[in-house]
């Protein structure tokens, strides 16, 4: 008899994107594609489309409360991840529920500013990024300007990224991936430090395209849901390379602006 909370489950915390393509939209879509159940806590609601972000609001504090307390009594993550989390009383309100409730691996994606340029993440909200959410962190995946905030180097080469990733560490984060994608190159790399001291680089060829909204969002909560199936993390982020490369690479005609990714594109790979 298959028992009740086998199956794998995944739980995103972070933001809505209205237009679908990002925020938590983005990594439901993605956790479903890599077959395991999508549950959210909703931090943050945004009015947002291809062209950018218009509004949002983040949420009370006793409604996310009990949006991590429904999840705990009744279903079985494995994994987690975070997304936008707007304002440091909303990152320390996270972290806060992050060290009560057991859901896994926590991989922290530091969202910080949209596709558009619009901040989703209030500028003294970075330091309790570094201090309450990355000691917590399994897996942190800033892109280039991200990681710049956070330990404030400036990261123009590869020994840069490398350097940023140690520091990273020091925050806390046990495994940190830098993701390349802001570098003028012909290829998009990406550099892993492992907590083991291993480090190793996975790439893609730049593929001439705006619609990559929601890259990083489905980069994390790729990696979530691999890692909610018992994949190793080198395994957990190869695969999330070669997944968001289909995603962007076989892409989908939505919207006038940054338009989203494909995320069914994998899946035709497979077969």
């Amino acid at each position: 008899m298959t028992e009740i909370n086998e199956f794998p489950q995944t739980l995103t915390i972070a933001g809505t994107d209205s237009g679908g393509g990002a925020g938590i939209m983005a990594d439901i879509k993605t956790m479903q594609e890599r077959h395991t159940f999508a549950a959210a806590v909703v931090v943050a609601v945004t009015a947002q489309n291809t062209l950018g972000v218009q509004d949002f609001t983040a949420l009370p504090a006793q409604l996310i409360n009990e949006q991590f307390a429904s999840i705990a009594a009744d279903l079985k993550i494995r994994a987690c991840k975070t997304g936008m989390l707007a304002d440091a009383k909303h990152v320390k309100l996270v972290a806060a529920n992050l060290k009560k409730y057991d859901f896994g691996p926590l991989t922290v994606d530091p969202v910080m500013i949209a596709k558009g340029g619009a901040p989703l993440l209030a500028a003294d909200a970075i330091e309790s990024v570094k201090t309450k959410l990355l000691p917590l962190a399994t897996l942190v995946t800033p892109n280039l300007p991200e990681a710049q905030r956070l330990t404030g180097l400036t990261i123009t080469t590869a020994a840069d990224m490398e350097k940023a990733a140690r520091e990273l560490q020091k925050l806390g984060a046990k495994n940190v991936l830098i993701k390349g994608g802001h570098a003028e190159q012909n290829e998009v790399r990406d550099y892993t430090l492992l907590e083991s001291g291993e480090s190793f680089w996975v790439s893609a060829p730049r593929v001439a395209t705006k619609r990559t909204h929601g890259t990083g969002d489905t980069l994390s909560s790729c990696i979530t849901a691999e890692l909610a199936k018992g994949q190793s993390m080198t395994a957990a982020i190869r695969l999330a390379k070669k997944f968001v490369a289909a995603a962007i690479t076989d892409g989908i005609q939505v919207g006038h602006g940054h338009g989203p990714l494909n995320h069914w594109a994998y899946r035709k790979e497979e077969n």
